[in-house]
């Protein structure tokens, strides 16, 4: 078939990419996201998608929004006979969505129509969900609700970070798509409609989220602290008021004390604080304007004795 492939990384590079290597269905466009600034100077940066289809003489389409007379007239100029998406980051429109005769299809991290919606994979990490997958769903004028064609499902790993499992999905969303274009040009693709009683719904993830609250019980802020790595990263303050981000934990819940939220317990060798219930081991750290660090060489380095305070400024 001849797909035209709309996305944006990270997520949508291994799509692009075995779609691209696979030879089974040509790929008539890319439509991505016009080029950012990068870098220190700041200088327009191809994505990897935009340099694979250069390198491949496929046909770029950069649109600031995926509308219009203009975009809708260069869409059908490649005349395609489905559209693949994958992390394209706007909702597209009824005209874009039947400008292929086999319709668009979306591949969505989660398994549908658990986590509809912009942060399925951070949404899966911090409800404790012990499994999650990839749904290759046909995209309607509703958020992620369309029937289901094809869907792969992965356990979660229980230190897994959602960067992490962002890169195990997106693996695992390539092989989703290209089954399910195998499925849609033979005929034998059976969609699945899904069950609204069953929806919860992702929403998106601000750059200011990701503030560790100590008077949480210790496995959610490990979970929080594992759904916000990399990105924004789960961030305490020192008694000093500077910021430290946390970026590996282990939960403790054997260790029950009296003690403030937030409070450094005596164990030797490793970084441990009281939560609401629990404690929390830190295992790995990253000062304000510095690279990350082991956590006890940072507790030695910063000179906190026990019974000092996280987030208590």
């Amino acid at each position: 078939m001849r797909v035209a492939f709309l996305g944006s990384p990270p997520f949508a590079t291994p799509v692009f990419e075995r779609l691209v290597a696979s030879g089974r269905h040509k790929t008539v466009a890319l439509i991505t996201k016009p080029d950012k600034p990068r870098g220190r100077g700041l200088h327009l940066q191809a994505s990897p998608l935009v340099e694979l289809a250069r390198a491949h003489s496929i046909p770029l389409l950069q649109p600031a929004r995926a509308r219009g007379p203009e975009f809708l007239a260069a869409l059908h100029a490649v005349a395609p006979d489905v559209l693949l998406v994958a992390s394209y980051g706007e909702i597209l429109q009824q005209d874009v969505l039947d400008a292929a005769p086999h319709g668009a299809f979306n591949v969505h991290a989660s398994l549908l129509p658990r986590h509809r919606g912009a942060s399925p994979i951070q949404a899966a990490i911090l409800h404790g969900d012990v499994e999650t997958g990839v749904s290759v769903q046909r995209m309607v004028l509703a958020l992620d609700e369309g029937d289901v064609v094809h869907e792969i499902r992965t356990a979660i790993g229980p230190h897994e970070t959602a960067g992490e499992l962002l890169v195990r999905l997106a693996e695992l969303g390539a092989t989703a798509a290209l089954e399910a274009l195998d499925r849609i040009e033979d005929g034998s693709a059976v969609l699945q409609p899904q069950d609204p009683a069953l929806a919860t719904y992702a929403k998106r993830i601000r750059k200011d989220e990701g503030e560790i609250d100590w008077t949480q019980d210790a496995v959610a802020v490990d979970r929080l602290v594992r759904a916000h790595t990399p990105w924004p990263g789960a961030r305490t303050s020192t008694p000093d008021g500077a910021q430290l981000t946390v970026l590996e934990t282990r939960p403790r819940t054997d260790t029950a004390r009296d003690l403030a939220p937030g409070t450094l317990l005596a164990e030797r060798g490793a970084l441990l604080v009281a939560c609401g219930r629990g404690a929390l081991e830190i295992r790995t750290v990253k000062p304000a304007g510095k690279g990350r660090i082991d956590a006890a060489a940072w507790l030695r380095g910063a000179r906190l004795a026990p019974g000092a305070r996280l987030g208590a400024g």
